[in-house]
């Protein structure tokens, strides 16, 4: 049976964060939430339904992908927002030929021969069935699952794996059989791994510097690297290539994007290539103690988060300069460049350039300019089609 992950037309609530990838590539927990379907369901191929915006990128970066053409045959398409948990996964696994699972008005998962495109809504000739199961609303449920999935990834595919851990001198563990330690890890004198509220898992290559802490539930990417006296705290993942020092909480890191001074960062959800600068703070609890709320880019307006604690959303490419402050619930767009000594609040739009009182357009070629230099600094080029899909989110 072939399984297809889709997009539904709800993509443009996990914006900015999507609008340069599928939902199905959101980071959450260790892995990215295609990549949890794909080994739940035991996908032979990958196989994704996605914005068309994105194609043409995503058939640059994945070849040997199906990107929005599916195969014949019986197949299973699975919401990208699906929200895994052990029942869930039994009741799709449940699922007989034409039958659908919907919660609410949005398709959870069908079980069809039909080729279906992006955008469906409609299924004929198929039985529909109501479920209970959970589809992530929007980035701030993202955030607020992200320790649970650390766990069950670790649960699920890392207790098993090859462990390679073995501990430095000077280094002190607690709880070691909920860590895993990938080949070619360094951690350096006096790092604290503290295990006794979730796992840990370092990645390969990846490197901790001395005296820091990392508590878990807690994930470290590929290639990373943790400064001297980082403080990670539960709830963290840290995706490939990134810099991270300073107090880290509950956030989640998507790639490519450096934290490498002092400064707090909590329930914040950071894209690729962001750069924050030294003494960067974000606020993820309001005084009042009320739920925090945050802009939302379809009904461009704000919407309650759920919850009492919600930092930062940064848009891929973001960049702040010094000491700069960003209030609960602040949404940044894609490719903006942020300075000055006031505070940044409710939503900052797309390529933006400046300070709070004062923001203008970034130009877009220089924009262009900056991202070719910083890509070439990890090896990596700023492809044509990539420019392209920039250049229509820019409006230029």
């Amino acid at each position: 049976m072939h399984v297809i992950i889709f997009d539904d037309l709800k993509h443009k609530s996990f914006y900015p964060i999507t609008q340069t990838r599928s939902v199905g590539d959101i980071r959450c927990g260790i892995l990215k939430l295609r990549q949890r379907l794909g080994q739940a369901f035991e996908a032979p191929q990958e196989c994704v339904l996605i914005d068309p915006l994105l194609v043409d990128l995503y058939k640059e970066r994945h070849p040997d992908w199906l990107v929005n053409s599916v195969p014949e045959g019986d197949k299973l398409y699975l919401n990208s927002r699906l929200k895994l948990d052990d029942a869930a996964q039994a009741e799709i696994k449940a699922l007989q030929p034409n039958q659908a699972l919907f919660s609410g008005e949005y398709c959870v998962a069908v079980r069809t021969n039909q080729a279906l495109s992006f955008g469906f809504q409609d299924i004929p000739d198929t039985q529909r069935k109501d479920s209970q199961i959970s589809l992530y609303r929007h980035l701030t449920d993202i955030v607020h699952d992200n320790s649970r999935l650390i766990t069950r990834d670790f649960e699920t595919i890392f207790y098993d794996e090859d462990n390679f851990f073995e501990i430095e001198t000077g280094v002190s563990v607690l709880n070691p059989y909920q860590i895993w330690l990938a080949e070619g890890v360094t951690l350096a004198p006096n790092v604290v791994l503290d295990a006794s509220q979730g796992p840990i898992v370092i990645d390969s290559e990846a490197r901790v510097m001395a005296n820091s802490v990392i508590q878990g539930p807690a994930y470290i990417g590929k290639k990373s690297l943790i400064k001297i006296g980082a403080k990670i705290y539960p709830g963290t993942s840290i995706g490939p290539v990134c810099k991270i020092g300073g107090e880290v909480e509950d956030s989640i890191f998507q790639a490519y994007s450096n934290k490498q001074h002092d400064g707090f960062l909590g329930h914040a959800y950071i894209g690729e290539w962001v750069n924050l600068g030294a003494g960067t703070n974000n606020s993820d609890l309001k005084n009042t103690y009320k739920n925090v709320k945050t802009y939302d880019y379809p009904s461009q307006d704000s919407i309650d988060s759920g919850s009492q604690f919600m930092g930062c959303v940064l848009g891929d490419h973001v960049k702040t300069g010094i000491n700069t402050s960003l209030n609960t619930g602040l949404v940044v767009g894609l490719g903006s460049n942020l300075y000055g000594s006031k505070l940044f609040s409710g939503f900052v739009p797309d390529f933006s350039w400046g300070q709070a009182e004062c923001l203008t357009k970034y130009r877009f070629s220089a924009f262009c300019d900056t991202v070719a230099i910083v890509k070439q600094r990890r090896g990596l080029d700023l492809s044509e089609n990539e420019k392209e899909l920039l250049r229509q989110i820019s409006g230029e």
